[in-house]
C-alpha cells in the first residue's frame, strides 16, 4: 500500500541532498506523494474553525492549530499516517540515517497543523526526548497540503543559523511550503526553525501540513533533556518584557536566558 501513496523513490533519490547544505542537516522533497493521493488528503484537510483540532496556540509566538487525534481523521489522512508509521518508510529512514528509527504513532506534537491568515511560528527548538517515551527525536518530517500555494503568502519554513553556544543568530534559508513538497530535518543538530514570514493568504485558505516525527536511541550521555520547545523572540520582540515572559513561560526555561536575548 505504501508506494501506492508515498513516491518512496523520491525519498531515496532527494537523499543524497540531506546534509549538503547549512545551516543543518535537511532536505527538500518535491512531488512526495502521489499526486492523486496528495489531492485527496488536501481536499479532507479540516479548515480552521474545525472541531477537529485539539491544539490551539494563539499568542505572540504562534498562531496555528494541531489536531492529531486518529479517530478524528478522514480516511485518506489515516491512510498516510498509518504509511507514515510503516515499516518500509520507517526502515527507509533508518538506512539513510544509519540510525535505528522508530516512529511516533502517538503524533505527540505531530499530526495535522493549520495556520490561518496571519498565522505566526517564532523560532524555537524542538522537544529533544519524547516525555513518554524517553526516546530522542532525530527527524522530523514536515509535508505540505494546501493546493495552488502561491510563494507571496509567506509562511516559509524558516532556517536560523547558530552561534557557537548554539544560541540563533539569523535567518539563513526559506522554503516556501508548495503543495505536496516535504521537508525533512534532523533535530538532535542546533535546528532552529519557524515560520520565516507571517502567513499572508487570503481568508478562505491557510497554511496545511501533516507532521511527522521519528525517535531514536539517546545518542549521547550529553543529549539535553528538553521535553518542550525552547522559543526565542524575533528581532521586533526582543526589548518586549511581556513576550520574553511568555517565551520563560511557555519553554520553561530560566530567567538567565531570558536576560541574555533582553540584552542582544
Amino acid at each position: 500500500m505504501v508506494g501506492n501513496l508515498i513516491n518512496m523513490g523520491r525519498i531515496i533519490n532527494e537523499w543524497k541532498n540531506f546534509g549538503k547544505n547549512p545551516p543543518f542537516d535537511y532536505c527538500v522533497i518535491d512531488n512526495f506523494l502521489n499526486e492523486d493521493f496528495a489531492n485527496k488528503v488536501a481536499a479532507e484537510f479540516p479548515n480552521f474553525d474545525s472541531p477537529n483540532y485539539n491544539g490551539t496556540y494563539d499568542n505572540a509566538i504562534e498562531l496555528k492549530k494541531t489536531g492529531n487525534i486518529w479517530d478524528k481523521f478522514s480516511e485518506n489522512t489515516y491512510k498516510l499516517l498509518y504509511a507514515l508509521n510503516s515499516y518500509e518508510v520507517v526502515d527507509t529512514f533508518s538506512k539513510a540515517t544509519q540510525v535505528p528509527l522508530d516512529s511516533d504513532s502517538g503524533l505527540h506534537g505531530g499530526g495535522q497543523h493549520i495556520h490561518p491568515p496571519g498565522g505566526k511560528l517564532n523560532p524555537h527548538l524542538d522537544y529533544n526526548l519524547h516525555p513518554k517515551l524517553g526516546l530522542q527525536r532525530k527527524l522530523n518530517l514536515l509535508i505540505y497540503l494546501t493546493p495552488d500555494w502561491k510563494e507571496e503568502w509567506g509562511g516559509e519554513f524558516g532556517m536560523w543559523s547558530s552561534d557557537e553556544n548554539g544560541q540563533p543568530t539569523e535567518l539563513h534559508t526559506k522554503i516556501p511550503p508548495m503543495f505536496n513538497r516535504a521537508i525533512i530535518f534532523d533535530t538532535t543538530q542546533n535546528s532552529w526553525h519557524g515560520l520565516a514570514s507571517t502567513v499572508k493568504c487570503p481568508e478562505g485558505k491557510s497554511r496545511n501540513s501533516i507532521a511527522m516525527y521519528y525517535m531514536c536511541e539517546t545518542l549521547s550521555e550529553d543529549t539535553n533533556d528538553r521535553k518542550r520547545a525552547v522559543f526565542v523572540p524575533t528581532e521586533e520582540q526582543k526589548d518586549n518584557k511581556e513576550i520574553l515572559e511568555l517565551i520563560q513561560r511557555r519553554s520553561q526555561i530560566t530567567s538567565t536566558d531570558v536576560e541574555k536575548w533582553d540584552r542582544k
